[in-house]
């Protein structure tokens, strides 16, 4: 057997740099990396070495650096992914968050934090926590919870089953999601004799795994005797490649479609099946077919509880739940009828099945009077002299839109109300990151977005709490040569929770600045932009965001504009109950007000 005499650090990259997906594209595109004492030393220099194959990138957080490495993932379907590195202590602990993104959204992303030394001759080394009950133990057990694999690389040999299942994980579409292989500082260094077929190229494909016959039978007749059956799309469309499939599924069958917040823009939103949002921040017409459905058909969605109104939308007393998902564990929820398979592949078997049956033709009147509404409220104000309203601020982005444009966000009031008013018309323009609503992904995100796809026009909106947490990554973006264009809406402090705080009864308090302990601020967010280098502008109206965008759009360089928003409204129409517990006791009239039509929901849920 030829060997070849490598460092672990050097090993483990050039393992990766081979490793191909079914398009002939390395799978790890890239690494991040912000170096330290911890992986500088070994895993530097293996980079430096390899930099012509596997390319490097430099971020400024280590968390937003594996947002950007996330995003990327996600807007490829998951078909290439990127690693992530730090040193060991502060900047592993700084991507535990990032590491929960992945872990909920079923991502791939390998991280590569450094770790204390195997050999444990100078500890406690620099940042090394210290368990006083178990040697074994470093800040990087962190990650165990948020990833799928776990493993710490004590010895250079074990590169040679960690690696490969490392990549099975990230390429296997049922147990997809974040891997951490903990590297203590002194073995990346260590070199071994490595079997040169180690690194021989290999194709990791795609598995698209067919219905077990029981369970097709049963989704088969479950199908049959529905009279109004919805189905709630979800992320996993998207991932298995199977929007034209769902497409003529719902066709054939006259099946309404709803959309999950990582499913939406499966369908166009024009398209006439297509009913929209689902759920807490869903449309009128969604949840209106979904009330009133028999058989709620869930295809790849993991049923979260803003889709499904903290299970209490579903209201019809003889639904069933169908549950077409790669991942047993999405697919058995809330005692559903279990089709464990690729969405593809089980959504052509089930055509297949069903023949000519049509269902009844949904109501698409209410989609309409939905639409007709939702044009109002994202149409310019009448008042130019008014705060605009968030609802103001998507519809100049929607009408400055273009077919090749993504509009992306995490967290606040922008996810809630793009769900419902964005109009996505190919698949994939949507880019939400709401299943950890993580504040801090959005500027990352969108450079993510732009490594995956340079052609598209990425659009990010965020509020200023999001900017004010992380926005490091638009200097890299800058640095790159990445253009993106972000929106930033200014309502002064956390609107979305301020509204949530008012709406279970509480005092403003503590989320505008307006209402805490500190002298209300004015931030120049775009004099903070201007100095990372983008090009900025504040506008004060709707009118001139329009104008500005239109501006963007012919500029190659990554832009920044700011809008000052109302903090309070939201749509009057669409939405559903979300159960968000209110205290039973308390001196305020307010809240023992919330907690009456709190129980009251809880009885209706029942």
């Amino acid at each position: 057997m030829k060997t070849v005499r490598l460092t672990a650090a050097q090993a483990t990259v050039r393992y990766l740099a081979n490793q191909m997906n079914g398009e002939g594209e390395t799978f790890i595109a890239g690494v991040w990396a912000i170096f330290g004492h911890g992986n500088v030393a070994a895993l530097g220099e293996a980079l430096y070495g390899i930099r012509e194959e596997l390319q490097t990138f430099r971020g400024q957080n280590e968390q937003t650096m594996a947002h950007a490495a996330i995003a990327y993932a996600k807007q490829l379907r998951r078909r290439r992914a990127m690693a992530v590195t730090s040193s060991i202590g502060p900047g592993a602990l700084n991507m535990v968050t990032a590491a929960g993104v992945a872990h909920v959204n079923r991502l791939p992303v390998l991280f590569l934090p450094g770790d204390v030394f195997a050999n444990r001759g100078p500890d406690p080394v620099l940042q090394q926590i210290e368990d006083f009950g178990d040697g074994t133990v470093s800040v990087n057990d962190c990650f165990r919870p948020v990833s799928r694999y776990f493993d710490r690389i004590t010895r250079p040999e074990q590169l040679l089953t960690a690696l490969p299942r490392a990549m099975r994980v990230m390429t296997d579409p049922a147990d997809c999601g974040p891997v951490t292989l903990a590297f203590c500082q002194d073995v990346q260094a260590e070199a071994y004799d490595y079997p040169e077929s180690f690194f021989a190229k290999k194709v990791w494909g795609i598995r698209r795994p067919e219905p077990d016959a029981a369970e097709f039978e049963a989704a088969v007749t479950a199908l049959k005797a529905a009279k109004n059956p919805v189905i709630v799309a979800g992320g996993g469309v998207h991932f298995s490649g199977a929007t034209e499939t769902l497409k003529a599924f719902a066709e054939k069958h006259g099946i309404p479609v709803v959309e999950t917040q990582a499913g939406k823009s499966v369908l166009a939103w024009d398209h006439p099946l297509n009913f929209g949002a689902v759920g807490v921040t869903g449309t009128e017409c969604a949840n209106i077919v979904s009330e009133k459905a028999d058989l709620v058909f869930g295809v790849g969605t993991r049923f979260q509880d803003f889709t499904t109104g903290s299970w209490g939308l579903f209201k019809n007393p003889s639904r069933k739940i169908l549950a077409l998902n790669v991942q047993p564990y999405d697919s058995h929820k809330h005692d559903a009828i279990p089709l464990v398979a690729d969405a593809r592949i089980g959504l052509e078997r089930l055509s297949a099945a069903l023949g000519n049956h049509v269902f009844g033709a949904p109501d698409t009147a209410i989609k309409d009077g939905w639409f007709a509404k939702a044009d109002a409220v994202t149409a310019a104000p009448k008042d130019s002299n008014a705060l605009p309203t968030d609802m103001q601020v998507i519809g100049a982005v929607q009408r400055a839109s273009r077919d090749n444009t993504v509009v992306m966000c995490a967290a606040g009031t922008m996810p809630g109300e793009l769900h419902q008013l964005w109009k996505a018309k190919l698949p994939l323009s949507y880019h939400m990151e709401y299943g950890f609503s993580c504040m801090g992904y959005e500027i990352a995100g969108g450079l993510g977005i732009k490594m995956a796809e340079p052609e598209r026009d990425v659009i990010v909106m965020l509020g200023d709490g999001s900017y004010m947490m992380a926005n490091s990554e638009l200097a890299t973006a800058v640095a790159m040569g990445k253009k993106i264009t972000v929106v930033i809406t200014d309502n002064r402090g956390y609107g979305c929770i301020n509204r949530l705080q008012m709406g279970t009864g509480g005092a403003e308090f503590n989320n505008l600045y307006a209402h805490t302990n500190v002298h209300p601020i004015a931030i120049d967010f775009a004099a903070h932009a201007a100095a990372m280098g983008a090009k900025a502008h504040k506008v004060a109206t709707v009118t001139e965001l329009e104008t500005a965008l239109d501006a963007a759009r012919s500029t190659s360089e990554t832009t920044v504009i700011v809008i000052d928003t109302d903090p309070y409204p939201t749509p009057e129409s669409g939405g559903f109950w979300w159960d968000v517990a209110v205290p039973e006791v308390s001196e305020r009239s307010q809240v023992n007000d919330a907690r009456a039509r709190y129980e009251a929901a809880l009885k209706e849920r029942s």
